[in-house]
């Protein structure tokens, strides 16, 4: 069975799309462990109103309710306590799954036994990343794993996500997962899209980062990197 945990903050615009292409998969052995990290929009009206949907297709379907907003970090880990199943997919609100998404990476776990997680290309608003096969050399140097990715549950770390970090934190966890000798598989096609303008998923073209420097995101950015390097001593 498939876990899928979902952090949710302020997302009714696009969490029914979310939920709409879980409920389609054509894998259907799964979980949904919703967690609304203290939205002060509708968000939680929107989750309330799939119960029955998912009801009604056998599917089990968990709504967490949290009074204040701790950082979907925390909210990931709050839905995994709750996980039961074999497989954990952390899925962001702001994101639409190709119908064979969890079909596809499941059985590339299965083909792959010595994998702990598969990831594939997607696609962020009309831009395809298309990625690369897996190299642990090559996730230090950058962050090239979605936190979209399924992964065992037996491999998820005893610590969990850390809450203390607040950008690039699908980096922190997947160099997390490989310091401990596991690897993953990259599937070359693209399973899932995220649309821009949510509260997690935020992109800036790679030319930004060496001419505009000053930017505020920039900066934040250059200041998670070293905060993850120092983490995981990397140079």
């Amino acid at each position: 069975m498939v876990s899928i945990i979902i952090p949710v903050y302020n997302q009714e615009k696009l969490l029914g799309k979310c939920l709409d292409s879980i409920f389609n998969q054509t894998y259907k052995n799964l979980e949904i462990i919703l967690v609304n990290d203290g939205s002060k929009d509708n968000s939680k009206k929107i989750a309330e109103s799939y119960a029955e949907k998912f009801a009604a297709a056998k599917i089990s379907y968990k709504i967490i309710n949290s009074k204040e907003n701790k950082g979907a970090p925390c909210a990931r880990n709050r839905g995994f306590k709750e996980a039961e199943g074999e497989y954990v997919l952390f899925c962001d609100a702001d994101a639409v799954l190709a119908e064979n998404m969890l079909e596809k990476t499941q059985n590339a776990l299965n083909s792959y036994p010595e994998a702990s997680f598969v990831y594939s290309s997607f696609w962020w608003g009309k831009k395809l990343f298309k990625l690369y096969p897996f190299n642990y050399e090559k996730l230090c140097r950058m962050p090239y794993i979605h936190t979209m990715s399924l992964l065992r549950s037996r491999d998820f770390p005893a610590g969990g996500w850390d809450e203390n970090i607040k950008k690039l934190q699908d980096w922190d966890l997947w160099l997390t997962v490989c310091q401990q000798g596991k690897t993953g598989v990259w599937i070359d096609k693209p399973l899932f899209k995220i649309h821009p303008g949510g509260t997690i998923s935020s992109w800036l073209p790679s030319f930004t980062y060496k001419l505009l420097p000053f930017l505020p995101q920039v900066k934040k950015y250059n200041q998670a990197v070293k905060i993850i390097k120092k983490k995981h001593h990397l140079n």
